[in-house]
């Protein structure tokens, strides 16, 4: 019996229907909790823009944040998935230290057959991430810092001998550029052994594939679209969504663990660290050390460390061009505290640098490279004080960005104003409304070294040059759309002259 075409179209439109109700049917989630929050919409849930690349995921979330001012939840969806903002300061503490065991995870999945970088220690599992964050945080220490920081000053000193060549050019300097070379050399230089020569070397392998690793380029468009819509479909996808860049550093890493494993070269560095884990098994009982699990923390540190630095310093620069009072009154701190060790950079002449700190502290506040922290529920958890109550396995987002530029919390948050990070203004802020590196257990094990590589890379600049702006400096600061760690388009051109 044929079917007509009365019932073909009642079959497709039977058939359309229940796709629609696939795709909507959890959209009453959070109104079921009385929780409120934007209009999803079917297949992208509430982040069309920035599946599409319309804007960047910080921008879209504090959008959000502020049209729903006085609400300590916001219920979102990624897709058909329910995730939850948190805006309460307390509530968020809760999330990140009191109730860690709850939200001992982040939102991401690592998948380590074709995706092996993703096994690194921010995606790992609680299960895996306990033992080895123990085991690697010895490695970030102060002590371990001191002995480094001269690695720290040595390209400081290159970076000082570059800028001074590309003064006399007299041309506008991409500052996102050179602070990238300079802290790609640091971390290699500190953590991995590796002369990258990004600062002389304008055919840096390691900085043009580092530079490629954040690029928006049409594969790595691709890659992250089919990782956010379609997970499973890239867990299977193969190697091939590879970037080239990550290829090289991966091999990168392997060639210098087998070097010194022939050579018997020891360094005590972060590479060293992690070899020692993967020939001591006993001390991870609970899981195999593999190489790809090796490489992928080597390779999220050196990236990390590179790109969240260089973004600050960058930034910070930019302020001061901007700022030529508070650039003045940082010189003077700097000559004045460089002078009481015969002109060395020390590691506690740094730490004596106060200005410096509320510089950077300030920078950070308005430009958090982590714009967004991620958790995930272990169990059903209930949020004190409230009847909300999220089932295991919901995300929970912490938006770092928006409460940084919340007027209520910084009064006037546009602008750059150092002081806000004073003692005494320090103090009178929750500690939860400031939150560049997160907090507790799982804030950034490479918080400290960060903070100070990105200090030495501003005094090598503010020492003996000026920063100014010029006709290619961008007055408004607009981000990049599909930057993962939020970035002005067309960079940061600024005008530097010796003094």
């Amino acid at each position: 019996m044929e079917l007509g075409v009365v019932e073909i179209l009642i079959g497709m439109a039977l058939l359309f229907l229940g796709f629609y109700y696939y795709l909507t049917s959890n959209f009453d989630f959070w109104k079921k909790r009385q929780v409120l929050g934007p209009k999803p919409i079917p297949i992208f849930g509430n982040f069309k823009d920035v599946i599409l690349g319309n804007i960047n995921p910080a921008l879209l979330v504090q959008k959000f944040y502020d049209e729903f001012k006085n609400e300590q939840f916001i219920g979102l969806f990624s897709r058909s998935s329910p995730s939850l903002m948190i805006k309460d300061p307390d509530l968020i503490r809760d999330v990140l230290i009191k109730d860690f065991n709850v939200f001992a995870d982040r939102a991401v999945a690592s998948i380590p057959k074709n995706d092996p970088f993703s096994e690194n220690l921010l995606n790992l599992e609680h299960e895996r991430w306990r033992p080895l964050r123990n085991r690697l945080s010895p490695i970030f220490t102060s002590g371990k810092l001191k002995d480094m920081f001269y690695l720290m000053v040595d390209c400081a000193q290159n970076l000082e001998e570059y800028v001074n060549e590309l003064v006399k050019k007299d041309q506008p300097v991409e500052c996102r550029e050179l602070s990238a070379k300079f802290t790609t050399d640091s971390i290699g230089a500190c953590a991995f052994g590796l002369n990258t020569n990004a600062l002389h070397d304008e055919n840096s392998e390691f900085r043009r594939f580092g530079r490629d690793l954040f690029a928006s380029t049409l594969k790595n468009k691709f890659r992250r679209l089919l990782r956010e819509l379609f997970p499973k479909l890239y867990a299977i996808s193969g190697q091939w969504l590879q970037n080239d860049a990550t290829l090289f550093f991966i091999r990168s890493i392997k060639e210098t663990t087998e070097y010194r494993k022939k050579n018997k070269v020891r360094r005590n560095d972060f590479v060293d660290l992690l070899m020692d884990l993967q020939n001591q098994p006993e001390k991870l009982s609970t899981f195999e050390f593999t190489d790809s699990l090796l490489t992928a923390q080597a390779l999220v540190f050196f990236i990390a460390g590179f790109e969240t630095s260089s973004t600050t310093i960058s930034n910070a620069l930019y302020e001061l061009a901007f700022h030529q009072d508070e650039q003045d009154k940082l010189r003077e701190e700097i000559i004045s505290e460089l002078k009481k060790n015969e002109n060395k950079l020390t590691y506690e002449s740094i730490k004596s640098m106060k200005y410096l700190d509320k510089v950077v502290k300030e920078s950070l506040r308005k430009y958090p490279p982590g714009s967004i922290l991620r958790r995930t529920s272990l169990a059903p958890y209930t949020f004190y004080g409230s009847k909300v109550t999220i089932p295991k396995h919901t995300p929970v987002l912490i938006p770092v960005w928006a409460i940084h530029r919340d007027p209520e919390i910084y009064p006037n948050p546009g602008e750059f104003d150092p002081e806000r990070f004073s003692e005494e203004n320090e103090k009178s802020r929750h500690p939860m409304h400031y939150l560049p590196f997160g907090d507790g257990p799982h804030n950034c094990i490479g918080a400290r070294f960060a903070k100070y590589q990105t200090k030495i890379g501003i005094v090598a600049i503010i020492n003996k040059f000026k920063v100014d702006v010029c006709d290619k400096t961008c007055r408004t600061y607009f981000i990049e759309n599909r930057s993962i760690i939020p970035t002005p388009v067309g960079g940061i051109h600024l005008k530097i002259t010796k003094l």
